[in-house]
């Protein structure tokens, strides 16, 4: 238990990868400081959680408003917090023709997975930095490598975060801080839901989703080893590599192909 008081702060901590996160960090001694809007939720897992030794302390926060992204550092600042590791996994879709969908759920997308990721990543840093010492994940996509048709925002949002992590982490590299970019492919999580995606063409055979435990020892090792970047799973590298090679209209076609509802020909 040598990472005794060692906080690591994790957002969609929950369900899903985020919640398989916290289980990682919680059986290797850390902390948890567990971020979600539902405060029940919250609870619950934390009660879980507390099974493996550590103290948990939970926030709710809607991170669809950045006035709440600064107000969780406010509130650890305020209880003597400084988190040792910054997990940046709250993240949502929305599923359709980009001229059928709701601009202001795209919006709050984009505030979601690139903004309040941007504020939380610099207020980690500028905590940090004195320090000498900190260490970064945060949760892109396989869509991060291709155009998305049909989830088209989603697509856009995890490439940010892909090409901004790498930028950071590079300019990090002298500051003890290590930036990890981890890239799930498709998941059995509740995801598909939340983004309205479940007559996608590409959860017509649900088995091949990747279970998120794996995904999430892939992200903690991948964290822990100082690595700029995992993709999770060996089919989710061989789509990656197949990207590499394409022209972006094909990707885009392919992706096309893969996603567009089970209804369209």
């Amino acid at each position: 238990m040598e990472r005794k008081n060692q906080y690591a702060l994790i957002t969609g901590a929950t369900s899903g990868i985020g919640y398989e996160l916290t289980k990682q960090f919680a059986m290797n001694g850390y902390d948890l400081v567990i971020v979600a809007r539902d405060q029940e939720a919250l609870k619950k897992k934390a009660d879980e959680l507390k099974q493996y030794g550590v103290n948990v302390i939970t926030i709710s926060k809607n991170l669809f408003l950045q006035e709440e992204a600064y107000s969780l550092y406010s509130e650890l600042k305020l209880n003597g917090i400084s988190p040792a590791v910054l997990v940046n996994d709250a993240g949502q879709g929305v599923y359709g023709k980009f001229e059928d969908t709701d601009i202001h759920r795209e919006i709050d997308i984009v505030q979601l997975n690139i903004i309040s990721v941007i504020i939380l990543t610099k207020l980690f840093l500028k905590d940090r930095l004195s320090q000498g010492s900190g260490k970064i994940l945060n949760v892109a996509s396989v869509a991060s490598k291709v155009p998305g048709p049909w989830n088209s925002v989603y697509h856009g949002t995890k490439a940010f975060v892909l090409s901004w992590s790498e930028a950071i982490r590079e300019e990090l590299k002298d500051s003890g801080i290590t930036v990890t970019t981890l890239l799930p492919g498709p998941t059995d999580t509740d995801f598909f839901n939340k983004a309205d995606m479940n007559r996608s063409k590409i959860l017509e055979d649900r088995d091949t989703l990747a279970s998120p435990e794996e995904v999430a020892a892939d992200g903690y090792n991948a964290l822990m080893n100082g690595d700029d970047k995992v993709v999770s799973g060996l089919k989710n590298k061989l789509s990656v590599a197949m990207a590499n090679m394409s022209t972006d209209s094909m990707a885009a076609h392919r992706m096309a192909e893969m996603q567009k509802p089970v209804t369209e020909k």
